[in-house]
């Protein structure tokens, strides 16, 4: 984009702010950014973006950097990059190269912050000097006890916080040099500066791997990646100990933003794409099935990588879709004489491949798969595409493509929407998922009525404590889950754990199967006791189960379990978002009273003396109990009139 380019887009987006095109205005400030990054641009961004807090859904996150060298021109580059991605970021920098004080200090400023994500920067010149500088002056033992004692610091650091903090903690690694301080004499040894180094970030992968809510930033990698040489400025570093260049600083806040997004849950759950020009060269419905270009030779290589790319994605969880104007029967073809590519006709959940335009298409696509505009990615070679999508969809993640196909993979890598700290089972598995969900549509457009369609499921529903092996997927539910969910209230793995081992608290798990298949772990609750009443904190489902009558069971489970620990009531909160409307009647479905209204939501309560809700009856549930609990008892579906005799110990 050139600069007078970038001028009148300016003034358009002004424009549109003046006008209460909130939505064009921050789709071309997204553009504006991703086009021309750099400080400069960064103030006028944060202060178009503070105006559009209050009319744009962006999602808060405190984020607090503790370092061992200036981060502060980073900081607004940090807060722009996050607004392009979402995210209303409030970050605060800790004293410079105090972070151990500040990690073990009970008191220190960190902790009153109360931050979401915590960075700890540190850099190989301050955590081991002795193999940054002096690694000549080393024997091998010595070395091996400087990245012993290194490691050990790091852990009784990481130690302390996590017995402070719930927040996440993304820890960098420490960078090696350009060029060893031994020259080539380096290589020629087994163990030369370079690998006590990475013994050290060895040691960072081993606590984050054993630490809850604890991740590793590969900054050598991303120095290495940026060029060892063009990062560093020595002249800054000797001045102001900045250790990189402006294009550094780039780069930098955007690595962070990469770990952001996935901590704040704001990550798409599709990424839909065309296929002409943009998944191989060529167009099906002129070159043909041989004619496209697709394969490890020059004239196919970008297409080939963007294949690669999204085949790396689904393996994260990431459902892939279609969105095309052709005819179906050629893209077919492809699909079925090109069986060397990397990616099948089969790797693909849902297609939309016709002549509407694209915008109809990722709604229809939305709504087919029941998750959100906001959960989709959307990729398109066809600029004039991407801008109507912005335009119309400002929720949808539009990854904005380079002029040569040969930078379309990399850009595709580099949306942090599609970033992932961790993969689950159901994670894995979601793909089948999706196709198990097909033939329950199918299940039920062929029912009688909708209670033949729940009998012939043979839903099984198990609810059980939260355990060690299900905490990182119930704070993913979460972070997550935004149709069927009460309050929207985000826990991280951490927090949920603190809770769990809090006394008065209860944290359940809801699995669901049917004749279909296994839909996974697919719910939360979160209940506290308050004198005599349950108080539900949190109560979830994802959308894959939602409309089947598993909330009912869930309710039947704690109004019987609520009632075996002698409590009188049931209670909680309607939250309302501008997702969850599905769930909005959910209290008063099930017999629940209205005790308060606010403008922020209606409070409601179930007297478990006169009331309850009965499990239905094609629904099996097996449930335990909370604290103290060591039976798994099974529940069948009864008459209401006999769910107060239950058994769930």
């Amino acid at each position: 984009m050139s600069a007078p380019d970038r001028e009148q887009l300016r003034r358009q987006i002004d424009l549109d702010m003046e006008a209460g095109r909130f939505a064009a205005a921050q789709a071309s400030l997204e553009r504006l950014w991703r086009a021309h990054p750099s400080a400069a641009l960064a103030g006028y961004l944060s202060s178009r973006y503070d105006r559009l807090r209050e009319h744009r859904n962006f999602r808060p996150c405190r984020v607090a950097v503790l370092r061992s060298f200036t981060v502060e021109p980073v900081l607004p580059l940090l807060r722009a990059e996050a607004w392009t991605r979402g995210l209303d970021v409030t970050v605060q920098a800790g004293g410079f190269n105090a972070c151990a004080q500040e990690l073990l200090d009970a008191a220190s400023w960190v902790y009153g912050f109360a931050p979401d994500a915590v960075i700890l920067a540190i850099g190989t010149q301050d955590a081991a000097p002795e193999l940054w500088d002096g690694f000549t002056e080393l024997r091998e033992d010595g070395a091996r006890g400087v990245a012993e004692r290194v490691v050990q610091d790091f852990e009784a650091w990481i130690a302390a916080f996590r017995s402070r903090s719930q927040a996440d903690l993304v820890v960098h690694t420490l960078e090696v040099p350009a060029r060893p301080v031994r020259g080539i004499l380096d290589a020629q040894s087994a163990r030369g500066q370079a690998d006590f180094i990475q013994e050290i970030n060895r040691g960072l992968r081993r606590i984050a791997a054993e630490t809850s809510g604890v991740h590793v930033l590969d900054y050598d990698a991303l120095v290495a990646a940026q060029g060892r040489a063009n990062w560093r400025d020595e002249q800054r570093w000797a001045a102001v100990k900045l250790p990189m260049r402006a294009e550094g600083m780039l780069a930098l806040a955007a690595e962070w933003v990469r770990y952001l997004c996935p901590i704040t849950g704001r990550v798409a759950k599709v990424l839909v794409t065309d296929l002409d020009n943009t998944l191989w060269g060529g167009v099906a419905g002129e070159d043909g099935p041989g004619g496209i270009q697709v394969n490890r030779d020059h004239s196919g290589i970008a297409w080939w990588n963007v294949q690669r790319a999204l085949l790396d994605i689904k393996r994260r969880g990431i459902l892939l879709a279609i969105a095309s104007k052709n005819n179906r029967q050629d893209v077919v073809e492809v699909f079925r004489q090109n069986s060397g590519m990397p990616l099948g006709w089969d790797d693909f959940t849902a297609e939309r491949i016709n002549w509407q335009d694209k915008a109809a298409s990722l709604r229809e696509i939305a709504a087919e798969l029941n998750v959100g505009l906001d959960s989709l990615a959307f990729l398109d070679d066809n600029p004039a595409e991407r801008e109507l999508v912005r335009s119309e969809l400002p929720e949808v993640t539009v990854i904005e493509l380079p002029d040569s196909p040969l930078g379309f993979a990399a850009a595709i890598r580099q949306c942090p929407l599609l970033e992932r700290l961790s993969l689950s089972a159901e994670d894995a598995d979601r793909g089948r998922h999706y196709a198990e969900q097909r033939e329950r549509a199918a299940a039920l457009a062929g029912a009688s009525s909708l209670e033949d369609y729940y009998r012939s499921l043979a839903q099984r529903v198990e609810i059980a404590p939260v355990e060690a092996a299900t905490m990182a997927r119930a704070a993913q539910l979460t972070q997550k889950t935004n149709q069927f969910n009460l309050t929207t209230r985000r826990y991280s793995e951490q927090g949920l754990a603190a809770l769990a081992e809090t006394a008065g608290w209860n944290v359940y798990t809801v699995r669901v199967e049917d004749r279909f298949g296994d839909n996974g772990l697919v719910g939360v609750i979160l209940t506290q006791t308050a004198g005599e009443a349950c108080e539900i904190e949190a109560f979830l489902l994802s959308c894959r189960v939602i409309s089947r009558t598993v909330e009912t069971a869930m309710l039947s489970f704690l109004a019987a379990e609520s009632r075996a620990r002698g409590l009188a009531a049931l209670r909680g909160w309607f939250l309302p978002t501008a997702k969850n409307a599905p769930a909005s009647d959910c209290y008063r479905r099930h017999g629940f009273e209205l005790l308060s209204e606010t403008e922020g939501g209606s409070y409601w309560v179930l007297d478990l003396t006169r009331a309850d809700v009965a499990c239905p009856e094609w629904i099996e549930m097996k449930a335990r109990g909370g604290r103290n609990t060591e039976s798994m008892t099974t529940v069948r579906a009864m008459p209401a009139e006999h769910v107060e005799r239950a058994s769930l110990s």
